[in-house]
């Protein structure tokens, strides 16, 4: 009889699985990377700015010291930006650490988290890893049901999780929903705004929820520069809350959990409005490139705020992941969403437009 080690909610966890990378596809078929369109991932077809590519380079001569454990430059950037004070500020390797920190910080087991079906995997994880209960709040129209997340709402509950626009679906919350749900909940219960794709969001619906911060200890903002800001391989996250949850989250924080270099990037990429503004541009411009495209071959999708698309390839359960097979055969990876219990659809990463228009083509015969 082998031993078995840990608790059973760590054993039955399942891990993250990323979308697959250029280089397994060309092993896997045997073609050429340079000619392999990769939208699986939501990274930004544009790659990193060159302002955090110099900032990287200056930060090598460096590189044999550590970090800067608590980020001091970088968390100016942050407080420059977003005008909050760096005891507000926790960074994380990703805004995926700011998610897990924030599990492991305020849920013990058996407590109940919250969070909306159809929403980030991570969610999932992170709630399973710290051995909570998990309370699963079935969307409306592929949204977040603010109303029935509220209703959830016990008196084990110690952790809500919100993602605006939410992944993989894309749908969007409206400010003033928001602000209401905040208002509903008790102030001992933690909310996690996860606005991974804030950048994205069109001027017209853009809000700012670091006035809610301000207005509810129980909030904890996150963002990434994973997505708009182009630095998806470097890891950098940062959560914005008052001193009542940074604290705490810094305490279990790793202390060099960003690098060096990522740190001179993040810094670099922060102040580049230029390439923020590009990056939004080229995203709105693909974004009606595929919804065309999806509407001309009769495929239903859902309106998407990030730089990606839900579509529906077929009726049957088995549609997802055969389209996507068809597809890594052309060379065209995509994400099937089939462990989000969505089997028939694929999530489209919006890309250049000559990796769309490749996409559009594969797609067409694949389902042909």
């Amino acid at each position: 009889m082998s031993l078995q080690f840990g608790p059973d909610y760590v054993r039955a966890l399942a891990p993250y699985q990323g979308g697959k990378p250029i280089a397994e596809v060309a092993r896997e078929f045997g073609l050429d990377e340079a000619a392999i369109v990769k939208l699986a991932s939501n990274e930004n077809p544009l790659g990193m700015p060159e302002s955090a590519r110099l900032a990287m380079l200056a930060a090598m001569a460096d590189i044999g010291r550590y970090p800067d454990a608590n980020g001091f430059d970088l968390k100016a950037s942050i407080t420059a930006k977003y005008q909050v004070p760096q005891e507000w500020i926790t960074l994380g390797n990703g805004s995926n650490d700011i998610l897990e920190l924030a599990a492991h910080a305020f849920v013990q087991p058996g407590q109940a988290v919250i969070y909306a079906q159809y929403s980030f995997a991570v969610y999932a994880l992170a709630t399973q890893a710290v051995g909570a209960r998990a309370v699963v709040v079935p969307t409306i129209a592929f949204g977040h049901d603010l109303d029935a997340m509220a209703a959830a709402i016990t008196g084990d509950t110690k952790l809500i999780f919100i993602a605006n626009p939410n992944n993989p679906t894309g749908t969007f919350l409206p400010a003033a929903a928001i602000e209401a749900f905040l208002e509903k909940v008790p102030p001992q219960v933690v909310v996690v705004l996860d606005e991974a794709y804030n950048e994205y969001l069109p001027a017209e619906v853009q809000y700012e929820s670091i006035g809610w911060v301000q207005r509810f200890p129980n909030l904890l903002v996150s963002r990434t520069l994973s997505k708009a800001y182009g630095l998806a391989g470097l890891r950098v996250g940062f959560g914005i809350a008052q001193p009542g949850i940074t604290d705490l989250l810094n305490r279990i924080r790793q202390p060099f959990n960003v690098n060096s270099m990522a740190q001179a990037a993040a810094i670099a990429a922060l102040n580049d409005s230029a390439f923020l503004q590009k990056s939004a541009a080229i995203n709105a411009s693909g974004y009606s490139q595929l919804t065309q495209a999806f509407a001309t071959l009769g495929l239903e999708y859902v309106p998407s705020f990030g730089n990606f698309v839900l579509v529906k390839v077929g009726s049957d359960d088995g549609a997802g992941a055969r389209v996507n097979l068809a597809l890594l055969k052309q060379g065209v990876i995509v994400r099937p969403v089939g462990n989000y219990g969505l089997p028939q659809w694929l999530r489209v990463s919006i890309g250049l437009i000559e990796e769309n228009a490749a996409f559009i083509a594969a797609l067409e015969r694949a389902l042909a």
